[in-house]
């Protein structure tokens, strides 16, 4: 039973509210700036600083006011994000666009998790139980060494096939908790369609020791079955020059192919046995997926203890966004100061700067996540938006970003929010004789937010020696905004806790700007065209003389210089 009926008929238009019309009065730290702002009241940094499950997050160095915040939490009460919130948990179906509820907080929830959560005539609790209890029973098949490839040999390497949420998740994760990979098993993964991607990643691997696990809903996204079927081939080719005959094809594709999907009769297809495919619902999005099925891979890498202490901190964040007074919701605020940096100080991009080389592939997990999500022109009711959506989000790891683009951001003429993300306990402990290199490496971590925040004067410039041109050169103007993110350490549970952060940010961004932060109808035309365009590119001429002049150009120069 579809429970729309819930939902208001049109968002509230933010730029109608008492709130935003007082925000836009409302000069925030403009009018003293962040050094004034900490002198006179020495509790700033405690008064904005505050803590969700295991991350302790500092807002102080962000240019608002108790006043600032105060008003931010009218606009997200006049516009109705908690009540919003509160929906997307119980099951409402608020991706409009799709008449489906948003469920990814269900994935994560602990096992006899009271009252139990049924949606749509489905016991969701149960469904998501049986999947990851399949997921576990495989994974444990396949670390043990029970479950073999044909010629009986352990499985040493699993490569994901996906792309998109399907890959981008499972890679950042793979990457951040890779000291934890303890069966002796080595993850990869393929999903650029441009064939380099499959070359280079099998070309060093057995066919023997090697399971592929093809990630794809519905089993027919171009890019990942395009590239399923090239690594089909390539480890038939491999397992018939070892001595495995080709009447034993089907047998191998079967021991060495599993699925994530809910297409069955294509997984069948295929030649993968629909016993060993995990699927998922509707209400899972891509980017929304990582603590889905589509972790099997990690599962099977990590184990299934440290994939459910991954999804015990996705739980534990929804619990503090769910629960949390209003004042002190991490997520909500640090969505609400996003907002504030976009709508009332012109921000147009966000860095996510981790202090961890174990998280360099955040950044561009956050891109998806954010950018497939908010980046819309229209609201959930297909009216225009009232103000400007979403931001660019980018980054990579300090310090490398240090001796890059920080320039930008610290004397630049745009206005760039940075998050700065860090760990107290580093994975490996290593000294250069008597230095803690982590406590060097974290001392440019606290450098880089203070230098931000303070900047440095002319007259400091000077009394440093500095005279002449050369000391406007050397002067930091402060007041770039930063938010401060720590942890203990950089575990299972505390990367489960990040990614269900930026998931909450996410969604209270939308929820203000009145749009759907579930669906992504903009990646549909690129692809639609894509196919279109293949037998011109194959050489139909008809289909390329019904192209634009610019696109036919293209087309004929590829053809014309291809070897």
């Amino acid at each position: 039973m579809s429970e729309n009926s819930n939902l208001s008929p049109a968002p509230v238009d933010p730029t109608t509210t008492e709130a935003w019309q007082r925000l836009e009065e409302h000069d925030g730290m403009l009018d003293k700036g962040l050094r004034e702002a900490f002198a006179e009241d020495p509790d700033r940094a405690k008064k904005l600083s505050f803590e969700a499950a295991d991350l302790f997050v500092d807002l102080s160095k962000n240019l608002v006011s108790e006043e600032t915040v105060g008003l931010l939490l009218d606009l997200a009460n006049e516009t109705g994000v908690c009540k919003r919130r509160d929906e997307m948990f119980a099951g409402a179906h608020i991706n409009t666009t799709e008449d489906r509820a948003v469920l990814h907080t269900a994935l994560r929830r602990p096992k006899g998790a009271s009252p139990a959560l049924d949606v749509d005539d489905q016991n969701v609790d149960a469904d998501v139980r049986e999947v990851l209890e399949r997921i576990y029973e495989f994974a444990n098949k396949v670390r043990s060494g029970e479950w073999t490839g044909v010629t009986g040999k352990k499985i040493e390497t699993v490569i994901n096939v996906g792309i998109g949420g399907s890959d981008l998740g499972p890679v950042m994760v793979y990457e951040a908790l890779r000291p934890l990979a303890d069966a002796g098993i080595e993850a990869r993964f393929i999903s650029n369609i441009d064939p380099t991607d499959v070359g280079e990643t099998t070309r060093d691997l057995d066919p023997e020791t090697t399971l592929v696990i093809v990630a794809s809903k519905t089993f027919t996204t171009l890019e990942t079955i395009t590239n399923a079927k090239l690594v089909r081939a390539w480890l038939l080719d491999g397992l018939h020059a070892a001595g495995v005959a080709e009447s034993q094809d089907a047998e191998a594709v079967a021991k060495h192919f599993v699925a994530v999907s809910t297409a069955l009769d294509k997984v069948e297809e295929f030649g993968i046995d629909p016993a060993n495919a995990f699927g998922f619902w509707s209400w899972v999005g891509g980017r929304y997926s990582v603590d889905s099925a589509i972790g099997t891979i990690l599962a099977v890498v990590f184990g299934p203890e440290a994939f459910e202490e991954f999804l015990g901190g996705f739980h534990a964040m929804d619990e503090h966004f769910r629960k949390a007074a209003p004042e002190e919701n991490v997520p909500l605020l640090m969505g609400l100061v996003n907002v504030w940096n976009v709508n009332f100080l012109g921000a147009e991009t966000h860095a996510v700067l981790p202090y961890s080389q174990f998280l360099h592939r955040f950044p561009a997990y956050l891109q998806q996540l954010t950018m497939e999500s908010n980046g819309k022109s229209v609201r959930y009711d297909g009216s225009a938006v009232t103000a400007e959506t979403g931001e660019i989000f980018w980054g990579e790891p300090g310090t490398n970003g240090q001796h890059a683009f920080y320039q930008l951001i610290h004397q630049g003429t745009r206005l760039i929010p940075a998050d700065f993300i860090a760990f107290a306990n580093p994975t490996y402990a290593l000294k250069d004789g008597d230095t803690d290199v982590h406590e060097l490496f974290l001392a440019n971590f606290f450098a880089q937010t203070k230098a931000l925040a303070f900047g440095k004067t002319a007259e400091e410039v000077e009394a440093e020696g500095t005279t002449g041109a050369l000391v406007p050169a050397r002067v930091f103007s402060g007041d770039r905004p930063t938010t401060s993110i720590m942890a203990s350490a950089l575990t299972p549970s505390v990367l489960g806790q990040l990614i269900a952060l930026y998931e909450h940010i996410t969604f209270v961004q939308g929820a203000v700007w009145g749009i759907n932060s579930f669906d992504q109808w903009g990646v549909e035309l690129g692809k639609q065209l894509a196919k279109q365009l293949t037998s011109a590119v194959a050489g139909d001429e008809s289909v390329l003389a019904e192209q634009d002049s610019s696109t036919r150009q293209l087309i004929e120069y590829y053809r014309a210089h291809r070897a």
